[in-house]
């Protein structure tokens, strides 16, 4: 091929239709004649007995169509991924405020909004335990605890010459997609419905409308085209309003649709998870950790979620990526009255990091070394120091040289001498600087997700269909499995027309989540493109008189002579053997009239990978993303002001797929962390009503909180072995980068008290840091 579409700068595949308005989401999408809207009926308590429920006013009023309650539902009221404890429907009690009732149905949303605001609900209202320290003490836990031992850290922690003992604690997120929850429902003949849904799982989505409907999967079909952003919020959350727009189109016989508004949805669905963890270290004189407890508290909202598997997550990350010798940690999700709880980018290993990050930090400060040396001397290494605490073995450590090459590219030593000169002849403003790295581990914490299929179509004319179970959200997963696809076909992408993800080309799916949505429909992909090279390269055999003995290699000539055939610039590969050359077009043309199959499914199941909980051990992940960040802050100690001066990353991406979509994934994933850590604050009244439910009240970063100068790199000679064309995972583990910048700040605050540690909560909020600057100064 003249020029491989892998690692080139190849546009987002729907780039154009962004910037233009012309790329369609699910809300966007025409409502079929007759078609009909639906809007939710909430409960406004956040615990409560329902007495009982009337819609007779608002099924009188002019253009509602139906009011739908549990008893509407033809299969079962129950929509919980893993755990049967979420009922679409409320009944007999509720558990926070926006909990579903019910579904009304309208001629237009409008009706149906008036119609959700004249059912009457009465509820004997019940204690709600609105924190997660009330839902503790109340003893309301999901599952068992989640434990994981190696060594005697009891032990070695009597036996540590230094320990500290601490709690870090770590606030909500909402996912503030811009696309926000939809859903359209179509009706079909012999009871079969299509359902077009903004969500990361079509075929989670899929079985759950069969069920609540009392169907089979094969007369449901979802259509996931694209996501507006979804960050995990669209993996679990999204099939609510999937399954009441199928409930209402079943009930009337007509196309329904569903959208929720900024309000609605940041109200009625769930966010990143709190945690509060309490941990134990000891250490020795040169910062290294001899023993580490800790017990993680995760809250889940109302309902279990994906909690239990973040909560995994959270434990399995909570090494960060520093060899412990003795370790003893336990996981404890708990109920709250609040929102179900659910995933969000890193999927609780975040919140597992924050806390080692904030003892590392307090270790360097109580010996009086270097945070990054205290970080250098505890990084994973040769064996013994080769084991996690849930005894997968880490083989291929990439973060001493990470952080070598990190601290000497962005200058570390210089900048940490002139930011200290700096803090001492500023008395109100302060500066900060801190490197955090991390060890984000890839796959499927539960096992059997870790699974991927893929299906293609070659047309008579040379063109080719690309389908797989993986969902785009922004994020570039259509772009790249066109790269990899036309890399592994010995095509130009002008050739591939990438489909909408549908359940009825590829079943049986998992959520494009996990970081793995390009490794694992990449290498699904890649195993069908084999099977039809395969093939073809029988029929060029006997086109050109050898057998199989032939190679895609030379750029087809006819391409060449005709480049508006091939609009991205790469030609198609030729068929070639001694001095002869076929195209693609023509072996294709030619493999049809020998009646020789032109699709092909493609199928990928990542190997060796396993975890017993009740052992605590296994090798959950298939490969470990490394990489670190450094970031710079200036702190005002008058108004709790602060900005981002530089951030520095160095990201393991092996060979990265696509260049240009990684490191916007790289940037925007830092941005995202940052404002977790230091802007995003979620408030809820003491009656369990959220009071920022807006973009009014509810800050994300904007462009001024963006550092002018960002500077990230990937890391060379990071091949990766056994994934799809040596890449590696990209979404997640770029999110813990915008930890840098919390703990900057606390570096900052440390310096109005002359270096000593002094706690900082997360989110930093400016209110935060003025509470953290008063605590430092004696106030």
């Amino acid at each position: 091929m003249s020029q491989s579409p892998l690692a080139a700068r190849v546009p987002h595949e729907s780039a154009v239709g962004h910037v233009t308005g012309r790329a369609v989401y699910v809300d966007d999408m025409p409502l079929p004649v007759g078609g009909l809207h639906a809007y939710p009926v909430a409960a406004a308590v956040a615990r409560g007995r329902i007495l009982s429920v009337d819609a007779t006013v608002a099924r009188a009023l002019p253009g509602v169509r139906a009011v739908l309650l549990p008893g509407d539902i033809p299969g079962h009221n129950q929509i919980g991924p893993a755990i049967h404890d979420e009922p679409l429907f409320a009944e007999g009690e509720v558990f926070t405020v926006g909990q579903q009732l019910g579904v009304v149905i309208g001629d237009s949303r409008d009706a149906a909004r008036r119609g959700a605001e004249a059912v009457v609900v009465r509820y004997q209202e019940l204690p709600a335990r609105l924190t997660l320290a009330e839902g503790l003490a109340a003893g309301d836990t999901i599952g068992e605890v989640h434990r994981m031992r190696r060594g005697d850290a009891d032990a070695a922690m009597a036996a540590a010459p230094h320990r500290l003992a601490g709690t870090v604690s770590s606030g909500g997120q909402e996912h503030f997609y811009l696309e926000t929850h939809s859903a359209l429902a179509i009706p079909g003949e012999d009871h079969t419905i299509t359902v077009y849904s903004s969500t990361q799982h079509p075929a989670e989505v899929q079985a759950l409308v069969a069920e609540v409907l009392g169907w089979s999967k094969a007369r449901v079909t979802v259509i996931s085209p694209r996501m507006g952003g979804a960050f995990g919020g669209k993996e679990t959350q999204g099939a609510r309003w999937a399954v009441s727009a199928a409930l209402g189109a079943v009930a009337t016989g007509r196309a329904v649709k569903i959208w929720l508004d900024r309000d609605l949805d940041m109200v009625m669905n769930g966010r990143r998870h709190p945690f509060t963890t309490d941990y134990e270290v000891g250490f020795d004189g040169a910062g290294r950790i001899l023993s580490w407890k800790a017990r993680i508290f995760a809250d889940a909202g109302w309902a279990s979620d994906l909690s239990l598997a973040i909560l995994d997550r959270a434990l399995y990350h909570a090494d960060n990526t520093y060899f412990l010798p003795h370790v003893a940690l336990d996981g404890i999700a708990v109920k709250t009255n609040t929102p179900s709880n659910t995933a969000y980018r890193g999927f609780g290993g975040p919140q597992g990091i924050l806390v080692i990050e904030t003892a590392l930090d307090r270790i360097a400060r109580q010996l009086g070394l270097d945070p990054v040396a205290v970080r250098q001397a505890n990084l994973y290494g040769e064996a013994p120091r080769d084991l996690t605490p849930y005894h997968q073995e880490i083989t291929d450590c990439r973060n001493g040289r990470v952080i070598a090459e990190l601290t000497d590219e962005a200058h570390y030593a210089p900048r940490r001498e002139a930011i200290d000169a700096f803090n001492r002849e500023h008395e109100w403003v302060k500066r900060g600087l801190a490197l955090v790295p991390v060890k984000f581990g890839i796959s499927f914490t539960v096992t059997f997700l870790n699974q991927a299929g893929a299906f293609l179509t070659v047309y008579s004319d040379g063109s080719v269909q690309l389908n797989h179970g993986g969902t785009e959200m922004g994020q570039g997963l259509y772009t790249k499995m066109m790269q990899v696809c036309a890399q592994d076909l010995g095509v130009s992408l002008a050739h591939i027309r990438h489909m909408h993800t549908n359940t009825d080309k590829v079943p049986n799916t998992s959520a494009t989540a996990a970081s793995s949505g390009a490794d694992l429909n990449g290498q699904a992909v890649a195993d069908a493109a084999a099977t039809l090279v395969a093939r073809l390269r029988e029929v060029a055999g006997r086109m050109l008189g050898h057998g199989t003995d032939v190679v895609q290699t030379a750029a087809d000539p006819a391409y060449d002579a005709r480049p508006e055939q091939a609009p991205d610039g790469r030609p198609a590969w030729a068929w070639v053997a001694a001095d002869r050359a076929v195209s693609w077009e023509a072996v294709v043309l030619q493999a049809y009239f020998d009646r020789v199959q032109l699709s092909a499914t493609g199928f990928y199941r990542t190997p060796g990978i396993w975890y017993d909980r009740s052992r605590g051990r296994g090798k959950p992940f298939y490969y470990f993303v490394y990489g670190a960040a450094l970031a710079e802050v200036e702190l005002n100690g008058l108004t709790g002001e602060w900005k981002l001066r530089r951030v520095d990353i160095l990201h393991d991406m092996g060979d990265s797929l696509s260049p240009d979509l990684d490191r916007g994934q790289v940037e925007g994933a830092f941005v995202q962390g940052m404002g977790w850590m230091t802007l995003e604050e979620l408030v809820t009244s003491e009656a369990g009503v959220l009071l920022t439910h807006a973009p009014s009240t509810y800050k994300i970063p904007a462009i001024g909180d963006v550092p002018e100068q960002i500077n990230v790199r990937f890391l060379r000679d990071a091949h990766q072995d056994g994934v799809i064309h040596g890449s590696k995972a990209v979404g997640e583990p770029p999110f813990v980068y915008g930890m840098a910048a919390h703990r900057a700040l606390a570096d900052a605050v440390s310096a109005f008290a002359g270096g000593a540690f002094v706690e900082l909560a997360a989110p930093a909020t400016n209110e935060a840091l003025l509470r953290a600057v008063g605590q430092a100064r004696g106030r």
